[in-house]
């Protein structure tokens, strides 16, 4: 008896830790609304035909802010054969510190502020940051980081991404 409960407690925790996007299919990235700093909007159907790492981070993450610089560095690798960003500030980050981070490190790519959190929670319920997407160029996300990725196992993904056809 008590082997089948820890079989049971132990395929429960598999399940719960597949993570599930609301309203949209297995792999396709969820229909989302980001608001850049500039006041712009983006959708997520603004992301097809490009190879794009969505970050959620926060300014007051310790690991967020080690990684950034890594995040620019693939970010300016990758630009020119198709590679975008997207960092995606989380709900309770104070939008004065994200404007202030992203102007004080020069970010080149589009910053967005989830105010409401529902962007966060489309993508997956994120509440732990920084989590990562990769998407690919047909709009479905091939990979998920939480933490800090393996950079070389992020780069050699987006080289095999960006030669596929869109």
């Amino acid at each position: 008896m008590k082997k089948v409960r820890i079989g049971v407690v132990a395929a429960a925790l598999v399940a719960a830790a597949a993570f599930t996007l609301v309203g949209c299919s297995a792999n396709t990235a969820p229909p989302s609304t980001f608001v850049l700093l500039d006041g712009s909007k983006q959708s997520t159907a603004d992301l097809k035909g490009r190879v794009t790492l969505v970050n959620f981070w926060a300014t007051s993450c310790t690991t967020c802010v080690a990684e950034m610089p890594r995040i620019v560095a693939t970010y300016d690798k990758y630009k020119a054969r198709g590679f975008d960003t997207l960092a995606v500030a989380m709900s309770y980050d104070p939008p004065a510190y994200v404007v202030n981070y992203t102007e004080t490190r020069k970010l080149p790519f589009k910053v967005a502020i989830d105010n409401t959190g529902d962007v966060a929670k489309a993508w997956g319920e994120v509440q732990l940051t920084p989590t990562t997407y990769l998407v690919n160029k047909k709009g479905e996300i091939v990979k998920r980081y939480v933490g800090e990725p393996d950079f070389g196992e992020l780069h050699a993904l987006i080289e095999k991404l960006l030669a596929e056809s869109a």
